[in-house]
């Protein structure tokens, strides 16, 4: 037992090993953090320890684990992922029975299941990555799988109260990274179902976004993310959520070039001790543009043996190069994680065709399409709770499917709100997002001259590019009778702009999900967008014959990306609006009955899981 003894900064290293901690190169010596952690796995390290189903508080007592075989005592390291990362679910209802009101969904499998991310709302979140980490656990750990998510703990003053309920979990480790041991801790809040695990470094404490302020991206996003990356690896191990740790049988789900060291670290500094050995790892690709790029001279900050460098390098074409001399080498931190990961997935079906195309790869097409195999698409889902018509608090007047009434007067509401005349028959349509190429804010700026001649109102909601700020305002000058531009964010007004307008525009360049389509269609707002990545797959387009003329289709498509594709789509959408009053009624109701819940998204998750533990894990 006491070679297995973990060192307060280390992974835990395999039974009767004497080889070296992954993260420390001396001999691992018992700690009094070590001791009380092998204490606490009084079951055998490798066991998946899981909370019931039924909402437990902090002062629940500990559930019963299983129990060891004589030939687990005697190999612990050789456990199945049926014995230690699977519990059968008939179990699971026996456990919960008598302890729920409610019928839990049912699943033949469950999980330790560690998120790893930059953002997860609403802790912090600056887009669709932080929705999908703030909700897509949830529904996880409902599904009876037990959830941990890892993200820094952001405090810049104004985000400081959104980790008012996280408790220091008395854990400090230090990482080898950066030409130093850079020390952060552990901060824990349970919450519908999951672990939400935030780890603290002063580097997490400025102004501004989690990844830059007003000046731009922060200089040190590279540290910034590798100490999340190795603090995400070793909380399974350290941390006693609920009076038990996850252990090592746990399948990580990282998401985006912030996270994508942890898979790359599971190779390189766990699995050569025998540490997560049966674990696996999923990386979730919600926007291949950012990719985590930075100078070849890095590398040996990330604490990685120089053998793993080939998993990361990454060689700048001669045209992408700033000079004669530039060898254009660098370090490509997502690169790696697409190389090392079990699977991987994006975040619709679209999507995950256009990564393997030079249009859309960003450079790593060729490697994305080497792992085909392996590679799926999974539309994300939309809280539902937050983004309901019927109980929704950010609107004045709630509607239904089955009551339309209120529709009209949100809308009547919004047009007072910012001015514009009070007119029902006049198309309202909407605007929400970035204001930067991808969202397609050009083509909008190049089409609204020639769109305002029709009798239309437009409204934009948006920040990001100066220019286009200032056009937005120049344009309100205009256009006073007609357009409508907030620059800036705000939660309450992106509410009732999807409540309020008849149509939304999403010009999009490339749209990995998008979520403001599925948004809108709940609301009976009919989208008009870009055909591409998440928005061809969810917004179908208008046929009014089909059906035996009852007609389908939730909106329009438009292509190609053109000024004339885009004005042709709105001219029907417009025209129907005020022409076909039933067939407009139909398309409302048809995308207010679409099923965009996180529950069907989760069912589809659950399927790669079961694909992911059926080839062993990857060994560089």
């Amino acid at each position: 037992m006491a070679a297995a003894l973990r060192v307060s900064c280390s992974p835990v290293a395999a039974r009767g090993s004497a080889k070296p901690s992954p993260l420390d190169p001396a001999i691992c010596q018992p700690t009094a953090v070590g001791l009380s952690c092998w204490k606490r796995r009084a079951c055998g390290p490798l066991f998946a320890r899981r909370r019931c189903v039924a909402e437990r508080s902090k002062e629940d007592p500990p559930v019963p684990v299983l129990a060891e075989t004589e030939d687990e005592k005697t190999q612990p390291d050789e456990v199945s992922v049926s014995s230690a990362a699977v519990i059968d679910n008939r179990e699971e209802e026996e456990e919960a029975e008598g302890t729920e009101e409610e019928e839990q969904p049912q699943t033949r499998l469950t999980y330790n299941i560690v998120f790893v991310t930059a953002e997860a709302a609403p802790y912090s979140k600056t887009g669709g990555l932080g929705d999908v980490c703030g909700s897509l656990p949830i529904a996880l750990a409902t599904r009876g799988h037990r959830v941990m998510v890892v993200s820094p703990r952001y405090l810049n003053g104004d985000s400081d109260k959104n980790f008012a309920n996280a408790v220091d979990v008395g854990r400090r480790i230090k990482i080898p990274c950066f030409g130093g041991e850079q020390e952060v801790t552990f901060f824990h809040e349970y919450r519908a179902g999951v672990d939400w695990v935030f780890v603290d470094h002063f580097c997490y404490h400025r102004d501004g976004n989690p990844y830059g302020d007003r000046y731009g991206a922060f200089g040190d996003n590279q540290f910034r993310f590798t100490l999340l990356c190795y603090a995400a690896c070793e909380a399974p191990l350290v941390l006693p959520l609920g009076g038990y740790i996850y252990g090592q049988n746990c399948l990580f789900l990282v998401n985006d070039w912030h996270a994508s060291l942890v898979p790359v670290l599971l190779g390189a500094k766990y699995r050569p001790y025998g540490v997560y050995k049966d674990a696996r790892s999923i990386l979730v690709i919600h926007n291949l543009a950012h990719q985590g790029v930075e100078a070849a001279t890095t590398y040996q900050n990330l604490g990685l043996p120089s053998e793993w460098y080939g998993a990361l390098e990454w060689v700048f074409p001669p045209w992408a190069r700033t000079h004669a001399l530039d060898k254009g080498e660098a370090v490509n931190i997502l690169k790696g994680a697409i190389v090392t990961a079990d699977r991987i997935v994006t975040v619709s079906q679209g999507y995950s065709w256009e990564i393997t195309t030079v249009e859309g790869g960003h450079g790593l097409n060729e490697l994305l399409s080497s792992r085909k195999s392996v590679l799926n698409g999974i539309t994300n889902g939309i809280d539902v709770d937050d983004w309901d018509p019927a109980s929704d608090k950010f609107i004045p007047f709630h509607y239904s499917i089955d009551d339309l009434s209120g529709k009209a007067q949100c809308k009547a509401a919004l047009q007072k709100e910012l001015g514009l005349a009070i007119r029902p028959d006049c198309p309202l349509i909407g605007f929400i997002g970035r204001l930067d190429y991808q969202k397609g804010t050009d083509l909008i700026k190049l089409a609204l001259p020639e769109l305002l001649q029709d009798d239309i109102q437009f409204i934009m909601l948006g920040s990001g590019d100066p220019d286009t700020e200032d056009w937005m305002r120049s344009a309100e000058s205009t256009y006073r009778e007609k357009f409508r531009g907030w620059v800036g964010f705000n939660v309450s007004i992106s509410h009732r702009i999807t409540a309020g307008c008849d149509i939304l525009l999403m010009p999009s360049r490339f749209e990995p999900c998008g979520l403001n389509q599925l948004y809108a269609m709940r609301y009976g707002t009919v989208p008009v967008v870009h055909c591409t990545g998440g928005l061809r797959d969810t917004v179908e387009d208008f046929h009014p014959f089909a059906e035996e003329g009852s007609g389908q289709g939730s909106g329009w498509t438009f292509s190609p990306l053109s000024k004339d594709s885009m004005l042709g789509a709105l001219t029907m959408a417009i025209e129907t609006f005020r022409e076909h009053k039933s067939s407009w009624e139909g398309l409302m109701k048809r995308g207010m009955s679409r099923d965009f819940t996180w529950d069907s998204a989760a069912a589809q998750y659950e399927q790669i899981f079961e694909w992911v533990f059926v080839d062993p894990p990857y060994v560089g």
